[in-house]
């Protein structure tokens, strides 16, 4: 079909639309009154307004719906999703509703804490003393920054600590992909450990807020831990899991620095958060202590599971073993 014939079929369907008779008036009224019907026809949804109506029009619709009735806007009920689609509802085992959309009841579990929490893995090879080192350097600024203050401490350290398993995760998925092979469960595994370590961070903030100064921290650490950690596991994923193996070590030793001062009562043991005790499965008057105990807990397993991604990596090849227990899920 041709531009001029297509023209033609186009004008013949909205031209009755785009040049509707108005009422008769003069002057730019009658204008106003003439485009404004003719756009409202074709964008009712954007044009449409209920105080624009006139009385005339407002008398014809008390007078065409019956006396109680609702208006379809008034049954609409709110939808809380962002593709418009209203979620389903769950319930606690209590039998209250299911407060948190971050995160649903099967993704709950109960921490392990009978983990060594004191455990050390011991720089043999050369990377492993470079990852350890690197490590070390960036605690001994950290500690200088924050001193005590250890929950603002938690925030900066749970922006960082939920990095690294996403970028190994997307990774060994893009490799899966096109290597055409399967990931011996490493993809999921390091899939849930970023969201295990957001889930830290989702909790503290109810602790605290962070400063605008900490938010503008967070933002230059990210922008380039983030791009040095993506490089660094391209070159090497042995060394990349070493280092964040190392991480988690200072995490669980920063956390036990916290306990201190719980017990010793220099920090409010405050109760937990109700996102906490629903996470963690942890009993209605939990404390902040048992919040930081869990903590503690998942980062001791995310330090075992990177030492061992680091052990294996490598050796063919090859990450096609099975992880190690993450000790959640």
């Amino acid at each position: 079909m041709s531009s001029r014939m297509a023209g033609a079929t186009l004008l013949r369907h909205l031209g009755p639309r785009l040049f509707a008779a108005a009422e008769p008036a003069s002057g730019l009224a009658a204008s106003a009154r003439g485009i404004m019907p003719a756009a409202a026809r074709i964008f009712p949804a954007r044009m449409a307004s209920t105080e624009a109506a006139g009385p005339r029009a407002k008398q014809e619709e008390a007078t065409e719906k019956p006396q109680g009735a609702t208006t379809p806007e008034q049954n609409k009920k709110a939808v809380v999703s962002y593709w418009g689609i209203e979620p389903r509802k769950l319930v606690k085992d209590d039998g209250t509703e299911w407060p948190w959309f971050s995160f649903r009841p099967w993704d709950t579990y109960r921490p392990d804490t009978s983990i060594d929490v004191a455990k050390h893995h011991e720089p043999r090879a050369v990377a492993d003393k470079v990852a350890y080192l690197i490590v070390r350097t960036l605690r001994k600024g950290s500690d200088l920054f924050f001193q005590r203050r250890h929950a603002s401490h938690a925030l900066l350290l749970e922006t960082v600590a939920a990095v690294p398993p996403m970028v190994g995760g997307v990774l060994l998925h893009l490799r899966s992909l096109r290597r055409f092979e399967h990931s011996g469960g490493w993809i999921r595994a390091l899939m849930e450990e970023a969201e295990n370590e957001r889930m830290h961070l989702m909790t503290f903030m109810e602790v605290t807020q962070p400063l605008w100064w900490e938010r503008a921290l967070v933002l230059a650490t990210q922008g380039v831990f983030f791009n040095a950690y993506f490089v660094g596991y391209l070159i090497s994923p042995k060394f990349a899991h070493r280092f964040v193996g190392y991480l988690e070590e200072e995490a669980v030793h920063s956390y036990t620095e916290y306990l201190k001062d719980l017990e010793a009562g220099l920090i409010e043991n405050t109760p937990a958060p109700a996102i906490a005790i629903d996470y963690w499965r942890l009993p209605a008057d939990a404390r902040l202590k048992d919040v930081v105990i869990a903590v503690r807990a998942d980062e001791a397993h995310h330090r075992d599971a990177n030492h061992y991604a680091s052990d294996i990596h490598y050796q063919g090849m090859t990450l096609n073993q099975t992880p190690a227990p993450l000790g959640y899920h």
